[in-house]
């Protein structure tokens, strides 16, 4: 739980959560970075957004530039189980007394900021105070009216994938969530996209070239046979035989066993390997071996994260989309885990697909246990059930718990469709004391 310190300006946060909400736009995040001093524009940044894998790509260019010798800023949304992870120095998380001091000078300077805007003024704050040289920033939602879309040069944007979600705010079109997300791009920066369908390129390429955001690399479909074309270059990416990546830049070849686990993790890795390779920041000399050690390095909490307990193998991955569950589906898959031996553990929002994803996880395990995650209203457990049977249980710690107790040893256990289901199972496996969530 939060220090003495920090406890009353997280209570203030929550307090702004549930007063506020979610509010899209730049106005009070350009009139509070304005009076605390602009810190936005005194570090350098990566931005990063996408339906899928932002989380982990950010993650993979956080570890290439701690690989390089910088002190890098980390941050990204929603926290697994404590504010504070929101926010992290050279891989940590911030101690709540720098965290505390960040917020405190938010908390007086955006008297009208939401929760998402506070925390994103307060990542702004700490790095800073903490002197970053490198730092990554992950969107929240979207990428255009996104709380975080005030770096007025960032060293790179990318876009990692593009699917349906959030679709009351971004578009039901895969065209106009690219749109949005190509919001982040700027003149003369560079762009990475990640292996897009036709629809969503077209539409993202359109807006960099609109903007002059160059140069432009894009990650190749599987499969797809790709060319440099019309001033884009595109990057190769594949699995090799002896399970390591091979990625193919313009100008180096990168092979490595990636930190991250899941065949889906090669084309953020290929997104993270581009984007260092181009950056119009500081000199990386991104050599081949820097990149490999960095992606090898990476670790990200909550994907595809294997966790043993009592003997047992708990898999947790926080597919929340059915984009996410597909991957999370062919991970399974590729374990020869068969369904009289897999455990799932499921719950998810109500305004998710989760018709989709469940019928891509449900069959994959013969077991199944439902909970309702908490953060905004849930699916309930009965709706689950009903579509694939299960047992119903009111929360994430009691389910992990039963589904330990079903599992045998060679058993597999899955917990998955909701982030802060997977953060409440995450914190009762590894004893950790959860923040109370905050579903922005």
């Amino acid at each position: 739980m939060p220090s003495p310190r920090l406890a009353p300006l997280v209570d203030e946060l929550l307090r702004r959560a549930s007063r506020r909400g979610m509010a899209l736009g730049l106005e009070r995040m350009n009139a509070a970075l304005a009076v605390l001093g602009n810190p936005e524009k005194k570090r350098p940044f990566f931005h990063v957004t996408g339906t899928n894998g932002k989380g982990s790509t950010s993650a993979m260019l956080e570890s290439i530039a701690r690989e390089a010798g910088f002190r890098t800023g980390l941050y990204t949304s929603p926290q697994l189980c404590r504010i504070a992870e929101r926010i992290r120095l050279n891989g940590e998380p911030m101690a709540d007394d720098g965290l505390a001091d960040a917020l405190e000078r938010v908390l007086v300077a955006a008297p009208d900021a939401t929760f998402f805007e506070a925390m994103t003024l307060a990542a702004f704050v700490a790095f800073d105070a903490a002197d970053v040289e490198v730092g990554v920033i992950e969107v929240g939602i979207g990428g255009r009216l996104d709380a975080t879309n005030v770096l007025e040069r960032p060293l790179g944007t990318a876009i990692t994938s593009v699917a349906l979600d959030h679709t009351a705010l971004l578009g039901d079109t895969h065209a106009a969530i690219a749109r949005d997300k190509a919001g982040l791009f700027r003149r003369d920066v560079p762009v990475v996209l990640g292996p897009l369908d036709d629809e969503a390129l077209a539409a993202a390429l359109d807006v960099a070239r609109d903007v002059g955001a160059r140069p432009i690399l894009r990650v190749a479909r599987p499969g797809e046979a790709a060319s440099d074309a019309d001033g884009v270059f595109v990057v190769e990416a594949r699995a090799l035989p002896d399970g390591r990546a091979r990625i193919e830049l313009p100008d180096m070849v990168v092979e490595t066993r990636l930190g991250l686990a899941g065949s889906h993790q090669i084309a953020n890795a290929a997104v993270a390997a581009a984007l260092t390779a181009v950056s119009s920041g500081p000199t990386f000399k991104a050599l081949p071996g820097l990149l490999s050690r960095g992606l090898a390095a990476a670790r990200w909490p909550g994907r595809l994260e294997r966790i043993d307990k009592d003997g047992k193998a708990v898999l947790l991955d926080c597919a929340h989309n059915p984009h996410g569950a597909a991957a999370l589906a062919e991970h399974v898959r590729s374990l020869g885990v068969s369904p009289d031996r897999v455990v799932l553990v499921f719950g998810a929002l109500a305004d998710k697909a989760w018709t989709g994803m469940l019928d891509m996880l449900g069959p994959l395990a013969d077991r199944r246990v439902y909970a309702e995650p908490k953060g905004r209203a849930p699916v309930q457990a009965s709706e689950l059930s009903a579509r694939f049977a299960g047992l119903l249980v009111p929360e994430g710690r009691e389910a992990i718990t039963r589904a330990l107790a079903m599992a045998g040893p060679s058993d597999l256990i899955v917990v998955a469709g909701s982030i802060y289901l997977v953060g409440e199972v995450r914190g009762e496996l590894l004893g950790v004391a959860c923040d109370p969530v905050v579903a922005l």
